[in-house]
Formats: C-alpha cells, structure tokens, sequence
C-alpha cells in the first residue's frame, strides 16, 4: 500500500451485488471483519451499505443485518422496492440504488483520498471516472474468477486498482466452522453470527 500524508477512505458498498459476488466465490461476508480491514489502511471517514428492502413487509430477512450494521459503524442507506408484473406474467422486484450510491459518492469526493467501490456493475463506470476527475483514487472490488465474471469489463478497466474478491477472503470471509446457535442469547455472538442468518434467509428471497 502507497503511504499517504493524508489517506481518507470511504467505502461504498453496493449491497445486493456484495452478496451476490460472495455467493459466487462460495463465501459470506463478515462485515465486522470488513470495517476492521479497512479503518487499518487509512482513516476511515464513512463506510456506506446500500441496499433496497421490500414495501409492506413487516419482516424483511435483510432487516437483521440491516440493523447490524447501523449499530456497527455503516451508515445503511435503504430504498422500498416496487414490485411489478414482466411482460411474461413474473412477479419481479425493482430496487435499484445506483443513483443513492453515485449522490453520496459525488458530495464526498472533496473530502477523501480513496474511494474503495464493492461493486461490478458497469453502470458505475461513469461515476468512477467523475470521481477520479476530482483527484480520487478508486478501487473497485468484485471478481473476474467466477463463471461468467461479476464486474463489468469496463468497470474494471476506469478503476486505478481492480481487487478481486476472492483475493480478500481470509481477510473478509466469515469463518466457515462459525455457525450460529438455533437460539442467539448472547449479544456477542450475535453480532458474529448475524451475518450467516441475514444472508441465507435472503438467499431465499423472503423469511420465512
């Protein structure tokens, strides 16, 4: 890592697409492991997580690691999703938080040194180069070693460091012989386990 005088970090965490990376490479994330990552490599301003949450829900299955995570040093920005019918008859849902991620990005530019993206979709590619405009170096986070690749091959290319995701496993991945009891009593393990139960019940969509 370069030093820096000043080395202000912001992360942008483009949540769905987070997970769907990591599902990719076989793993989960540990975001309490991920903030420690990064307030070692910098000062560490903000660390936003972006993520839609479906209308008229009383019970989300994100809504745990949702609250895990405002409690825990992200600044957790939501968007209701709007559900809608294809023109194949599917139920489908639209959340899109692309431009809450690029909003926030742009109104922090002049104040950090990096900006660290977990994203692959190619439609940040023109917010990275905004960015960069404003003298920001920009690391983008996804992975090219799944089948077909997560990021976008111009994301990719406009970011100054391109990490890959699986490169960072042993240092963000969950411990795998980490599982959680069928009943979470102590708030300490809680806050280690929250993750697992978040995202296997978003895997399936909706909790049960």
């Amino acid at each position: 890592m370069s030093s820096f005088v000043s080395n202000k970090i912001a992360l942008f965490i483009d949540g769905a697409n987070l997970f769907a990376t990591a599902k990719a490479l076989g793993f989960d994330i540990d975001y309490k492991r991920l903030l420690k990552e990064f307030q070692g490599r910098g000062t560490l301003l903000r660390a936003f997580y972006y993520t839609a949450v479906i209308e008229d829900q009383e019970y989300s299955s994100i809504r745990p690691l949702i609250d895990w995570l405002d409690y825990n040093g992200y600044t957790v920005v939501t968007k209701a999703t709007k559900e809608f019918v294809d023109e194949s008859g599917r139920r489908k849902l639209k959340g899109n938080m692309d431009i809450e991620l690029a909003v926030d990005a742009m109104e922090l530019a002049e104040h950090i040194d990096q900006m660290i993206l977990f994203s692959g979709d190619g439609d940040f590619r023109s917010l990275v180069e905004a960015v960069q405009s404003r003298g920001v170096r920009v690391t983008v986070i996804s992975t090219i070693a799944s089948q077909p690749p997560m990021i976008a091959d111009e994301l990719r290319r406009q970011a100054d460091v391109f990490t890959d995701l699986v490169e960072l496993q042993s240092k963000l991945g969950r411990d795998s012989s980490e599982r959680p009891a069928p009943r979470l009593r102590s708030p300490q393990f809680h806050q280690r386990a929250i993750t697992t139960v978040a995202l296997q019940a978003a895997d399936n969509d909706l909790g049960e």
